[in-house]
This record gives structure tokens, sequence and C-alpha cells, in this order.
């Protein structure tokens, strides 16, 4: 019994590993296609829309402060424009330019199973797959 149990363990592993690959390798490729880092591909995305650059840094799971950086290279190549938030002056919003959101429009496409990796699993699937990986994180 253990043996089996020690095979379908090293199963399971096997295709998170898997699916790890598949996502990086996709983020990868489409992020050098426009010279970018897969890191800047994704800030990129999440500023397809004006948004505070804490929330790029929840989406990046960065801080906040390494988030600059970032958002700096992409501001220098015109990806990317940054100001004041209208309600908050001392929040800054990122928002993609209109050669960004060319960009974004690209990454979208080059990227269909990092865009929704659970697009084949019904919504109860993706939830119960929830649940059992947050089992496994909290043991």
């Amino acid at each position: 019994m253990a043996d089996t149990r020690d095979e379908l363990t090293r199963e399971v592993v096997g295709l998170f590993a898997a699916v790890n690959r598949r996502y990086t390798q996709e983020s990868e490729a489409a992020a050098s296609a426009h010279e970018l880092t897969p890191l800047q591909a994704k800030a990129l995305l999440a500023a397809d829309e004006p948004v505070p650059m804490r929330r790029i840094a929840e989406r990046l799971h960065a801080e906040p402060s390494n988030v600059t950086a970032i958002i700096d290279r992409l501001e220098s190549r015109g990806l990317v424009e940054r100001g004041a938030d209208p309600g908050d002056r001392r929040v800054k919003r990122v928002a993609a330019t209109k050669a960004g959101r060319t960009v974004v429009a690209d990454l979208q496409t080059r990227m269909p199973f990092t865009s929704d990796p659970l697009i084949r699993l019904t919504t109860r699937q993706c939830e119960d797959l929830r649940e059992l990986l947050q089992l496994i994180l909290d043991a």
C-alpha cells in the first residue's frame, strides 16, 4: 500500500511540475517576443486598466518597492504611464499606454494556457482543487 501511495504522490507532484513548466515556458516565450521579462509582462498585463501600484505588487507576489523598477522599465519603453490617483494623490496608478495595450493584446494571444489554465474544469472542480491545494499548504 505504501508503494502505491508513494507512486501516486510522485505522479501528482510530477503533474504539478508539468503545469508549472508549461505556465513558465508559455510566459517566457510570450514575454521574450516583446523583449520583456516574465515579471514585466505580468505587470503590463495587470496594468491593462489603471490600477494602483500596490495591486500590481499583489499580482506579482512582490513588495511594492520591487515593483517600482519593473514599472520604471515599462515606462521607459512607453508601455505604461504613471499618475496620481484622483481620489488619493498619495497613491500612484499605473496604466498601459496605447502601445502597451497593443502588447497586452498580443501577450494574451500568445498565452492561452497561462491566461486560464483551469479552463477545462467546471466551477465545482476549481473549487475542489482550491480546497485540496489549501489542505496541502496547511499541512
